[in-house]
């Protein structure tokens, strides 16, 4: 089961405070990562995404999940507009998952001009340790499940295969 977790910022700072402190946790083995990053909003209204953390994720099925659950929250706002069989397919399996237009829409409400969010994908956590660590740089916090079968299911989707990845293509063109 894998955890996605969304924490909004008001201050661009804090945001990269709690990104070093989630980082400082996965070397201490209280979260084991496969995905984070820095989502923030500038003056203007553009989103800016920082994936420098470099977050390994475990499997390319993994990576693959990932980067469509990232691309489908924040680079597809617009996803009912896009086309197409495999990407229809897969936001409806992600919405039967948990990560539903509620969910999204409740992190697009979390990023409004000036702001920014931790995003982070967890395979394990230790909720106590990583919330008492968490704490001091407050936050609104949103958080949803993927049960390891909705994962195999969402990976056998992105990778065409169940035994590893395939050619997946997604595109969109901004509004």
């Amino acid at each position: 089961m894998s955890e996605l977790i969304v924490i909004g910022y008001d201050d661009p700072a804090e945001a990269e405070r709690a990104l070093g402190t989630v980082q400082d946790l996965q070397r201490d083995h209280v979260v084991r990562l496969n995905g984070l990053a820095t989502v923030s909003v500038d003056a203007d209204g553009r989103t800016h995404v920082d994936t420098s953390s470099r977050v390994v994720a475990s499997t390319a099925a993994t990576g693959a999940l990932w980067g469509a659950i990232f691309g489908i929250l924040f680079l597809l706002p617009g996803v009912g507009l896009v086309t197409g069989a495999a990407l229809g397919g897969l936001v409806g399996r992600l919405a039967r998952s948990g990560v539903d237009d509620r969910f999204r829409e409740q992190v697009g409400d979390l990023l409004k001009p000036g702001s920014a969010a931790v995003v982070i994908m967890a395979s394990k956590i230790t909720d106590d340790k990583f919330t008492a660590a968490m704490q001091p740089h407050g936050g609104t916090v949103l958080k949803t499940s993927l049960s390891d079968e909705d994962e195999r299911e969402l990976s056998e989707q992105l990778t065409g295969r169940p035994d590893g990845p395939g050619p997946v293509h997604v595109s969109a063109t901004p509004p």
